[in-house]
């Protein structure tokens, strides 16, 4: 098939509808498409006959497919030539802000543009542990998304269809993070090319440093910024060089909260910024403001006497009730005495640090679940996560009764309560199992669940010791057309005496 046979309404691989052409260039075409089998919008690279790199292309999509970062472009499908001959790469379609949109009206607020831009590293950290690299991090491929979370456009692709490489991956795109960070807390773009920015300031030709162009920037991130812009040492540090080293520098910087998309919202990727369908986002909620109602407004010495009348009526009748009171109280000691004797000791809760974090399904056939990103789940950063493998329904697809993320807290411990962050889509039914033996029938359901979603304290009824602790899926809700359960952050609370 010729590109000029491929327009708006054909159909690829049996599901795939084109609807818009989005941009076009050097054989490349990108367009927004709905997967017709699972009723969502998906973005689609098309590729003509003469595009000299799509074996490159085809090969980089199906290692991103591999990665499973949430803040990564999630591949569903590529192929280097169907039956009509078209070549295609089709992945998620996103909607939001990048950072070149935020950034039109000046820098942003210096931690939000250093959180934004940790979230970005330590994306592409997980990408480099399968082999993919940038090489092309510009302030229109950091988006943040319509659900309030980060997205990091054109990892291994970006590469793949332009042509770009370099003789060492890593300090590369390390300096591509560094100029990420430069823009957010400046407002211009240290590079040869704008990309929408103002150029950023130089003295004796050499690009100053954000504090010298933005005030108010904390010396820490302007510290960070010059190690991997410049690959210079700073304050006693040394050089940043790879992603992993910029995702560590940054990593105690607040991250925002992740807000998953609602199953009604279908996912939607955006990979160019002039072109994004952004729809308005609702204005945050304000406290509702108290109203104070004056009283209305009396006249004459008729309403001046019945108001004094009231007061004095009132005053009366809170002396009388005060006398009351202190009379029964004084005649009541034993009582008194009975009820402080008889109050249980106050309690505090500890926050107990498991060990370690594991994939727990042991009613599988391969006896594991995702256990590579079972840490994710006990990092204390509610912006990673773990999640089981997707099934074809809520029941786990009628495979097995249940499947969840095991917690080793390194001895028995007593178990206050569990707070567990799940995904923000409701339907997941969860229990609390505690035990003293990392198998399924010696752990007892303690707690339980149903409907969840957010933020969710598993609370024993009765007190529970066990070394192992189990958030246990019974159902899991929906997740871009299939079911999946997610846990971006577990805290265990032990009870202590005070």
């Amino acid at each position: 098939m010729s590109m000029s046979t491929v327009e708006p309404g054909t159909l690829l691989a049996d599901r795939f509808r084109l609807e818009d052409r989005v941009s076009e260039s050097g054989g490349a075409t990108l367009w927004k498409a709905v997967d017709e089998v699972l009723a969502r919008s998906v973005a689609v690279y098309t590729f003509s006959p003469e595009f000299p790199r799509i074996k490159e292309v085809v090969t980089a999509a199906r290692l991103a497919s591999r990665v499973s970062d949430p803040r990564l472009i999630q591949v569903f499908d590529a192929s280097d030539e169907t039956e009509d001959g078209t070549a295609y790469v089709v992945s998620e379609w996103v909607t939001g802000d990048s950072l070149l949109d935020l950034l039109q009206s000046g820098p942003i607020e210096p931690e939000r543009g250093a959180a934004l831009v940790g979230e970005a590293a330590e994306a592409l950290a997980h990408a480099y542990e399968v082999g993919l690299t940038h090489l092309n991090l510009t302030p229109d491929r950091l988006i943040w998304t319509t659900g309030n979370t980060v997205k990091l456009i054109g990892v291994g692709l970006d590469a793949a269809i332009y042509g770009l490489s370099a003789d060492d991956p890593a300090a590369e795109d390390a300096k591509g993070l560094g100029r990420l960070l430069y823009a957010a807390l400046t407002g211009h773009w240290p590079g040869e090319e704008d990309h929408g920015l103002p150029a950023a300031p130089t003295d004796d030709g050499k690009v100053c440093t954000p504090r010298q162009v933005t005030a108010g920037v904390p010396g820490y991130l302007d510290a960070i910024t010059c190690r991997a812009l410049f690959a210079e040492p700073r304050k006693g540090e040394p050089p940043l060089t790879t992603p992993a080293q910029v995702a560590e520098a940054l990593a105690d910087v607040p991250r925002p909260l992740p807000a998953p998309p609602v199953p009604s919202t279908p996912p939607a990727v955006n990979l160019t910024p002039d072109e994004r369908s952004r729809p308005a986002r609702p204005p945050l909620a304000t406290p509702r403001q108290p109203v104070i109602v004056p009283p209305p407004r009396t006249g004459g010495a008729l309403s001046r006497v019945l108001l004094s009348v009231i007061v004095l009526l009132v005053m009366v009748a809170v002396g009388v009730g005060a006398w009351t009171v202190g009379k029964n109280l004084g005649n009541t000691p034993t009582v008194v005495q009975t009820i402080i004797q008889s109050a249980s000791p106050s309690q505090k809760l500890t926050v107990v640090k498991p060990v370690s974090a594991t994939g727990f399904d042991p009613l599988g056939d391969d006896k594991t679940e995702n256990p590579e990103y079972a840490g994710l789940a006990i990092d204390g950063k509610p912006s990673t996560e773990w999640h089981t493998q997707s099934y074809t329904s809520a029941d786990l697809g009628r495979l097995k009764e249940g499947v969840g993320l095991l917690l080793d807290m390194g001895k028995p411990i007593r178990i206050a309560d569990v707070t567990v962050l799940l995904s923000n889509s409701p339907g997941a039914d969860v229990e609390l199992k505690v035990g003293d033996a990392a198998q399924l029938s010696s752990l007892k359901t303690v707690a339980k669940a149903r409907n969840a979603s957010g933020t969710v304290k598993l609370t024993p009824e009765k007190e529970a010791t066990g070394q192992y602790v189990v958030i246990w899926f019974t159902r899991v809700p929906l997740h871009e057309g299939k079911y999946r359960g997610t846990i971006y952050e577990v805290t265990v609370h032990s009870p202590e005496s005070a």
